[in-house]
C-alpha cells in the first residue's frame, strides 16, 4: 500500500505520543539515573522513527522519481503517469512537474531532430537541383568553346539548350523566392472579382498544346457562359490552376484525360482538378505538396525548360492565403482529383 506524507506524519505523530506516553507513565517510578536514561532511550526512539520514516518517504520518491526517467530515456511514455492533478503531497507534485518537463523536453528534441532532417534533405534536395541546369548549361557553353563554335548548326542548337537550361534555372530560382516570400507572410494577395470560368478558358488555352503533345485531353465541364465571380489573387489563382493541370499532364498516362470544374456553393465555389491518370499511394499524399518531393525518386526531372518541383508547395501556400485547403482524393490506377474553394462575390 502506498503511504501519502500525511499518512506518514499521522503514524510518526501517534508512535511519538505512546513514546511519550510510556515515559511520563513509568519516570515516575524510576530514580533520576534511571529516568536520564528513559529519557534518552525515549529522544532516541523518537530520532529514529522520524529519521528513518523521513528517509523511507524521502528516498522512496527519489527512486521512483529516478524509475520514471529511465522510462523516459527509453521512450516508454505509455507506462508513465498521464494523470498531472493538483495534489497537496509537494514531493508527488515535484516528482509530476519532473515527468512533465521531461516528456516536453523529449518532444522538443524529436521536433529539432525532424526539423534537422528536413533541413538536411531541403538543402540536398536545392543542391541537385541548383547544380543539374548549371552543369547541363556549362556543358554546351565549354563543347562549344572546345571547337563546336564554327559549325553554325551545332553552335545555334547548344546555345538554344543552354538558354534553356538558364531558363530553368531562373525559373527554379524565382519559385524559392516566391515560396519564401509565402512563408513568411511577405507576398500579399491582391484580391478582386473576377470570374473564374473565364480564367478556366485562359488556362486550358495556355496547356492545350503540352496536354496534346501526351495525346492528354483537358475537358471544361461547364458551359463558356456560365459565370463563377469569386473574390482573389486573379494571378495567383491562375498559377495554382497552372501547377495542378501541369501536374496531371506531366505525371498522367497518354491518352488519358483531365476534367477542370466549378461549383458554386452558398458562399463559396469549389475548384476541382481531376485526372483518370496512375494515381497517388496513400503513404505519399500527405507528402505531395513538400519542396521537391518525388514520389517516384528514380525519376529524373526535366531541367531544360521543366518544372521546378516547387509548384504544388507554391500552389499549397496560395490556397492557404485565401484561407482555403487543397482536398486531395487519389487511388493507384483511379486517378487522382484535387479541390479547393474560393469565396464567392456578394452580389
Amino acid at each position: 500500500m502506498k503511504l501519502s506524507s500525511q499518512m506518514i506524519a499521522i503514524f510518526i505523530s501517534v508512535m511519538v505520543a505512546l513514546i511519550i506516553t510510556v515515559f511520563l507513565a513509568v519516570s515516575p517510578y524510576l530514580e533520576f539515573k534511571q529516568r536520564v536514561m528513559a529519557l534518552a532511550l525515549t529522544f532516541s526512539a523518537c530520532f529514529l522513527l522520524v529519521y528513518f520514516s523521513y528517509e523511507a518517504l524521502i528516498f522512496k520518491e527519489i527512486n521512483i522519481i529516478y524509475a520514471g526517467l529511465e522510462k523516459f530515456k527509453r521512450k516508454e511514455f505509455k507506462r508513465m503517469s498521464s494523470k498531472f492533478l493538483f495534489r497537496p503531497d509537494p514531493l508527488q507534485r515535484i516528482k509530476d512537474e519532473i515527468y512533465l518537463l521531461a516528456e516536453r523536453n523529449q518532444k522538443e528534441i524529436e521536433e529539432l531532430k525532424r526539423l534537422q532532417a528536413m533541413r538536411r534533405e531541403f538543402l540536398a534536395d536545392v543542391s541537385h537541383e541548383l547544380k543539374t541546369p548549371i552543369f547541363a548549361a556549362q556543358g554546351f557553353i565549354h563543347t562549344l568553346l572546345d571547337g563546336a563554335m564554327d559549325d553554325e548548326r551545332v553552335r545555334d542548337k547548344f546555345l538554344q539548350k543552354a538558354a534553356r537550361s538558364l531558363d530553368g534555372l531562373d525559373t527554379l530560382v524565382q519559385d524559392l523566392i516566391t515560396i519564401s516570400q509565402l512563408e513568411k507572410g511577405v507576398l500579399q494577395m491582391k484580391k478582386t472579382h473576377f470570374d473564374l470560368n473565364e480564367l478556366g478558358h485562359e488556362v486550358w488555352e495556355q496547356l492545350e498544346g503540352k496536354a496534346q503533345s501526351r495525346n492528354i485531353t483537358i475537358h471544361l465541364l461547364n458551359a463558356p457562359e456560365e459565370g463563377f465571380e469569386v473574390i482573389g489573387d486573379r494571378g495567383r489563382i491562375k498559377q495554382v490552376l497552372i501547377n495542378l493541370i501541369d501536374n496531371a499532364i506531366k505525371y498522367g498516362k497518354e491518352n488519358g484525360n483531365i476534367w477542370l470544374s466549378f461549383l458554386d456553393g452558398k458562399k463559396k465555389t469549389t475548384i476541382t482538378v481531376q485526372d483518370d491518370g496512375p494515381g497517388i499511394p496513400k503513404e505519399h499524399l500527405n507528402r505531395i505538396f513538400e519542396r521537391f518531393y518525388r514520389i517516384d525518386k528514380s525519376r529524373t526531372r526535366d531541367v531544360t525548360g521543366g518544372g521546378s518541383g516547387l509548384g504544388l508547395a507554391i500552389s499549397k501556400h496560395i490556397v492557404e492565403a485565401h484561407r482555403s485547403q487543397i482536398a486531395v482524393y487519389s487511388e493507384v490506377g483511379q486517378g487522382t482529383t484535387l479541390k479547393f474553394k474560393l469565396t464567392k462575390t456578394k452580389v
